[in-house]
């Protein structure tokens, strides 16, 4: 699968995402200097939301639209937030320019078809669904119907959801998907991560998966990566400046540390392989092989008490040893001889 120019498979790097989400705090230039800082820190992508608070709910304060959820919203109806959180679309492309011009991918997450039209009038390479739009099947079936990779968050979704997401791509020809494990609550405790779930969702669905983060620290998308994630999401802002999604980002210097592990975390798994390194090759001098143990005379007759494996690793593979033992040597030889085919009869 390839988003724009970066191919996701087993063996490629992580597509690391930098979310900007609301970390703009309504300043364009914000939001120019979080794209230029997400590419110093090492991301691939850097993506947007594209919604107004009229494509996502209705300016209404009754008892449904308010917010006592124990979250960081509390007090605010959706409205009030989302109106404090969008992107302007009138920036959306003035965005995409400095992106490209900075080397990165950029797309975004329509909130309804409206923005999905909109994000066609851009040629995005990717759409991203957000969790809490998992359940809208239409809008899932309409972004899939672009014929561009589809990734999901699941972070509210149970395994019907999932399914219901995924029949919808398939239904229109798409099954360019990735899945991502998230956890929708903000910021996340770790022992809500759960992200064995991340090989399962793999398995299960036969799809490329990855992890969507919202927990503090670098620790999880490390992990996620260990465990088969391909694609990385993280929030990624200047913390001075505040905004609805301040307490569960993480800053530039947090961020890039969070991709350097990642990058690290991937030379460690490298690949399956058994191959020898140059390095470990010359340090297989160090291993144990067969050696005179003792002084010996022409004729005389091998045995354990003679040659036996011992390091270095000079003379013959230790795996000879029954087979020279009761052979003769054709020579008078020194205690500390590495044996050979040429010292036996």
């Amino acid at each position: 699968m390839k988003i724009d120019n970066f191919e996701i498979n087993e063996t490629s790097p992580c597509f690391i995402i930098a979310e900007l989400s609301a970390n703009h705090n309504g300043d364009i230039e914000i939001a120019k200097k979080t794209i230029i800082a997400a590419k110093e820190a090492g991301a691939n992508a850097i993506k947007l939301q594209t919604y107004t608070p009229d494509t996502l709910t209705i300016d209404c304060d009754n008892e449904y639209f308010q917010i006592h959820e124990g979250t960081l919203w509390d007090g605010k109806t959706l409205y009030e937030l989302y109106g404090e959180a969008y992107t302007p679309w009138e920036w959306h492309e003035e965005l995409f320019k400095l992106a490209k011009s900075e080397g990165m991918i950029c797309f975004s997450s329509p909130f309804d078809k409206s923005a999905v039209d909109f994000l066609e009038e851009l040629n995005v390479p990717a759409y991203k669904i957000a969790s809490f739009e998992i359940q809208d099947i239409p809008l899932i079936e309409y972004a899939a119907s672009k014929n561009k990779p589809m990734i999901m968050s699941t972070g509210i979704a149970n395994l019907e959801d999932i399914q219901l997401a995924i029949d919808a791509c398939h239904k229109m020809g798409n099954r360019e998907i990735i899945l991502l494990k998230c956890t929708s609550s903000y910021p996340a405790p770790l022992e809500l991560a759960n992200l064995k779930t991340i090989p399962d969702l793999k398995e299960r669905f036969n799809v490329k998966v990855g992890f969507s983060d919202h927990t503090y620290g670098s620790l999880a998308p490390t992990v996620a990566v260990t465990l088969g994630a391909r694609v990385i999401e993280n929030f990624i802002l200047d913390k001075s400046i505040g905004g609805p999604d301040a307490d569960f980002s993480l800053d530039m210097n947090e961020f890039k540390d969070m991709v350097d592990k990642v990058r690290d975390t991937e030379r460690l798994l490298g690949t399956v392989s058994y191959e020898i390194s140059e390095k470990v090759r010359k340090n297989r001098k160090f291993a144990r092989s067969l050696f005179l143990v003792s002084d010996v005379k022409a004729g005389e007759r091998i045995t354990e008490n003679n040659v036996r494996s011992i390091r270095p690793g000079y003379g013959m593979h230790p795996k000879f040893l029954n087979e020279v033992l009761g052979k003769t040597f054709r020579e008078d030889y020194l205690k500390g001889t590495p044996l050979n085919e040429k010292m036996i009869k």
